[in-house]
C-alpha cells in the first residue's frame, strides 16, 4: 500500500524530454526539461530541483525516488555501449550471427539483418561443453581461457559476455569463467548467461547476454553519477529503478542487470493507462503514448498490459517481427515507432514524405527550438499548422519560433513537392498519424483484437496533438486524455509495485515421471534468490509470490503461460496440471489436444509487493457548453486554407464542460487537438473525453 503522507519524485528520462512528477501530501508537481544526452543526470537533478521549487520541499525530504530511463535502448540502437567480448563454448563462436537461420521476409532478396552487438572479431570461444541434462562432457580449459584474458586485455575490453552451452542446467562452468576473468580483468565487468537469462534456446540467450554486457558499464556509470548526486544533495530516501515488465526493482540490481531497464520509460506509461482504464472500468483499453523521439502503442485488457517473455530491439524493418535483436526479459507487450515530435521529416528516393525513425531529440532538436536543428521535425510541422503557441512550450520552459519550422518545411519538403510550407506540415501531420494508425493496426491483428471498440488513452507531450486523427483512422470512438497526459510515464512510475522475476529452464514432462519435489527445490531456490535481490526493501513483509510453468505439446515450438498453485500438493497433482494447461491452451487456440503428450520447459517464480486498487473517477455532471478563452490561426488541410480556431484553457474548465470540435484545449504540458469529428467535455475527475459524433460513424 502506497503511504499517503510520503513525498515520491518520479523522474522519466525520453530521448528529447526529462519528465518530472513529484508528490506530496499537499498535491502533485510536474515539470518538463530537455534531456541532456552527454549526462543524463544533470538534467534530472535539474528537472527534480524545479518542482520541489514548485513545491517548497528539498530533496532531504523525499522518501522515494522512481527513475525510468531509456538510456539502455538507446544505447543499443545507436551503438553506444562498452567495447564487448562475447566467449562462447568452443565450436560456437557465432552463435549470435547466425541466429535461428530463419528470415524475417523470405522473400526479400535484399534483406538486411540487425548487425551483432559483438563484432567477429570479438567474438572467442572456450574448451568446454555441457550436456542438456547439466552433465559436464567436458571440463574447463582455465589455461586457454587465462590466454583469452590477456589478449582481452591488451585490445581494451571494457565488458565480457559468456555465454556457454546448456549453462542453464548447469552454470559452474560459466561462474568458474567468471571468477577467473574478474581476477584477470578486474576493470572489466562481466555477464554470464546463467544469471542474465537461464533459459534454454541458444541464440536469444547468448543475444541478451551479450546486450547486458554492451550496456552494463554505460549504465552502471550513470547511476553511480546519479546516486552521488542525489546524495550530495541530501538524498536519504528508497531508490528505485522501473523494469521492462513494469515493476520496481533496486539500484544495485538494476546496475547488475541493466538489459531489464531497455523499455522502462515506456513500461510506465502502460501502467499509466492500466490506472486510468481501472478508474473508469473500462476493461478494453489501447494506450497510446506519444513523446518526443517515439510513440507507443499497447493493448490493455482487464486493466492489466499485455506481457511478453521475448522483445526486440533495433529492428531493421518496421514492425516485422525478427528484423531485430531478440531479448528475453519480461516485457509490457507493445509496438514502438520513430515517430515523436522530434522524428525527422524527408523525402525518399522516390519523393515520398517519410517521418523517423531517425529523430532530432532533444540536441539540437527540431528547427523551431532555435537550438541549431534545421531538418524539419513533426514538431515543425504541429506550430506550422497553428496547432502550438509559440510561447510557454514543455511547461513554459521553451518559446518556439514558427518561422525557423517553416523555413526548415519548405526547404527540404515543400519546395521540391511545389508545397506551401503550411501545406507540407499537413502531410507530414497526416503521414506521422498514418503510420501510428498502421502500428496500432499491426499490434491489434497481432493479439486478434478489433481495436475499434476500445478506447483509446492517450498521453505523452505529444500523443494529445495527434491522438484524435489517429482514433478517426481507428475507427476509435471515444478517447481519453487524463490529468497530467503530458508526463504519463511518470504519473505510472509512482503506481509500480515493487516486484522481480527469474525464469529458470528445466524440461519435465507432465505424466507419471513428473518429480514434484525437484520442482518445488528449483521454485524455492529461484524464491530464496529473488528476497536476496528485494532484501533492502522495507516493503518485503508484505510479498506475495506467483509461480508460472511454460507448457507445451511435446514436439510444439512455443510455450503458453500456465498458473501453478503455491501449495506443494497442488504441484504434486499431475493430473490438475495438466487441466489447467489444456484449460489455458483451448481459451487461446479454441480446442485442446487429447491424449497428447505436456511438457514444461521453463519454470518462474515472481515475488512481488500488493498495489493498492486506486480510487474509481468521479461521476460527470450535466454537460454544458462552454465559451472559448481565445481564438488562434489553424491550417486546415482539408480546404487548404487558414481557418479561425476556437481555444480553451483546461485550468479554466470544470466537470462537465462540454465544447464542440474542432478545437484546441491548452494546458503546461501539452495541447489537445479535438478534430471536427468529435465532441469533447470535462468529466468529474478532470480528464478530457473526446467522443465521436453520431454523423460521423
Amino acid at each position: 500500500m502506497t503511504d499517503r503522507t510520503a513525498i515520491r519524485l518520479a523522474v522519466d528520462i525520453g530521448g528529447t524530454f526529462t519528465d518530472v512528477v513529484l508528490d506530496t501530501p499537499e498535491g502533485r508537481y510536474t515539470r518538463k526539461v530537455l534531456t541532456t544526452p552527454s549526462a543524463p543526470e544533470e538534467g534530472v537533478m535539474s528537472g527534480a530541483a524545479l518542482a520541489l521549487q514548485d513545491a517548497r520541499t528539498s530533496l532531504s525530504d523525499v522518501d522515494e525516488f522512481v527513475h525510468g530511463t531509456t538510456l539502455a535502448t538507446n544505447a543499443i540502437i545507436e551503438r553506444r555501449g562498452a567495447k564487448t567480448a562475447l566467449i562462447g563454448t568452443e565450436g560456437f563462436r557465432d552463435v549470435i550471427e547466425i541466429g535461428t537461420e530463419s528470415r524475417f521476409n523470405q522473400y526479400d532478396l535484399m534483406l538486411r539483418k540487425p548487425a551483432p552487438l559483438v563484432p567477429r572479431a570479438l567474438r572467442f570461444t572456450a574448451p568446454e561443453r555441457m550436456d542438456a541434462r547439466g552433465q559436464i562432457r567436458k571440463p574447463l580449459d582455465e589455461g586457454e581461457l587465462l590466454r583469452t584474458a590477456d589478449e582481452l586485455r591488451k585490445i581494451g575490453i571494457e565488458s565480457v559476455a559468456i555465454a556457454f552451452l546448456h549453462s542453464y542446467a548447469n552454470h559452474s562452468h560459466e561462474t568458474r569463467a567468471r571468477d577467473i576473468l574478474s581476477t584477470a580483468l578486474p576493470h572489466a565487468t562481466i555477464s554470464i548467461s546463467s544469471e542474465v537469462c537461464p533459459e534454454v534456446r541458444e541464440y536469444e540467450r547468448t543475444s541478451t547476454t551479450v546486450a547486458n554486457a554492451y550496456v552494463q558499464p554505460l549504465m552502471a556509470g550513470y547511476l553511480g553519477r546519479l546516486r552521488n548526486g542525489l546524495s550530495r544533495d541530501g538524498f536519504k530516501g528508497a531508490l528505485y529503478l522501473v523494469t521492462s515488465s513494469g515493476a520496481l526493482t533496486s539500484l544495485e540490481t538494476a546496475s547488475q542487470f541493466p538489459v531489464r531497464l531497455v523499455e522502462s520509460g515506456p513500461a510506465g506509461g502502460a501502467i499509466f493507462a492500466a490506472q486510468c482504464a481501472q478508474k473508469m472500468s473500462d476493461s478494453h483499453v489501447l494506450s497510446f503514448d506519444m513523446g518526443g523521439t517515439t510513440a507507443k502503442v499497447c493493448l490493455v485488457e482487464h486493466f492489466r498490459p499485455t506481457s511478453s517473455r521475448t522483445f526486440e530491439v533495433d529492428r531493421t524493418t518496421r514492425f516485422m517481427k525478427g528484423s531485430g535483436l531478440p531479448l528475453r526479459i519480461p516485457v509490457i507487450e507493445m509496438v514502438e515507432i520513430g515517430a515523436g515530435g522530434g522524428s525527422i521529416a524527408h523525402l525518399d528516393a522516390m519523393k515520398r514524405i517519410t517521418v523517423g525513425p531517425e529523430s532530432a531529440s532533444s540536441v539540437p532538436g527540431p528547427a523551431c527550438y532555435g537550438l541549431g536543428g534545421v531538418r524539419p521535425a513533426v514538431t515543425d510541422a504541429d506550430i506550422a499548422l497553428g496547432l502550438l503557441r509559440p510561447e510557454g512550450f514543455a511547461g513554459g520552459s521553451m518559446t518556439l519560433r514558427p518561422e525557423l519550422a517553416k523555413q526548415a518545411l519548405l526547404s527540404d519538403i515543400g519546395e521540391p513537392l511545389g508545397l506551401t510550407a503550411e501545406m507540407a506540415a499537413h502531410a507530414v501531420y497526416e503521414m506521422v498519424c498514418e503510420n501510428m494508425a498502421s502500428a496500432a493496426r499491426v499490434h491489434a491483428v497481432e493479439r486478434g483484437v478489433a481495436i475499434a471498440e476500445h478506447t483509446m488513452i492517450a498521453f505523452g507531450g505529444a500523443a494529445p496533438l495527434h491522438a484524435a486523427r489517429v482514433a478517426e483512422k481507428l475507427g476509435v470512438r471515444r478517447l481519453v486524455i487524463p490529468s497530467n497526459a503530458g508526463v504519463g510515464s511518470a504519473v505510472g512510475f509512482l503506481a509500480a509495485p515493487l516486484a522481480f522475476e527469474i525464469v529458470r529452464s528445466h524440461p519435465m514432462r507432465i505424466d507419471d515421471s513428473f518429480n514434484a519435489a525437484a520442482i518445488s527445490a528449483l521454485l524455492g531456490g529461484m524464491a530464496d534468490s529473488i528476497m536476496d535481490v528485494l532484501t533492502q526493501d522495507s516493503r518485503r513483509d508484505a510479498l506475495r509470490v506467483e509461480r508460472n510453468a511454460f507448457m507445451r505439446y511435446v514436439g510444439q515450438g512455443h510455450e503458453i503461460t500456465v498458473r501453478l498453485p503455491n501449495d506443494e500438493a497442488g504441484l504434486s497433482d499431475v493430473a490438475a496440471l495438466r487441466a489447467a494447461f489444456e484449460q489455458d491452451y483451448a481459451r487461446q487456440f479454441s480446442r485442446a489436444i487429447p491424449g497428447a503428450a505436456v511438457e514444461v520447459m521453463n519454470w518462474s517464480v515472481t515475488i512481488s509487493a500488493p498495489v493498492a486498487t486506486p480510487e474509481p473517477y468521479a461521476p460527470t455532471p450535466l454537460l454544458q457548453q462552454t465559451q472559448p478563452d481565445e481564438r488562434c490561426d489553424f491550417f486546415s488541410g482539408d480546404i487548404g486554407a487558414i481557418v479561425d480556431l476556437p481555444v480553451y484553457y483546461r485550468k479554466t474548465m470544470r466537470s462537465g464542460s462540454a465544447l464542440n470540435g474542432p478545437a484546441l484545449i491548452r494546458e503546461d504540458e501539452t495541447t489537445t487537438y479535438v478534430s471536427a469529428r468529435y465532441d469533447a467535455h470535462i468529466d468529474g475527475s478532470g480528464n478530457i473525453v473526446l467522443t465521436m459524433k453520431d454523423s460521423a460513424a
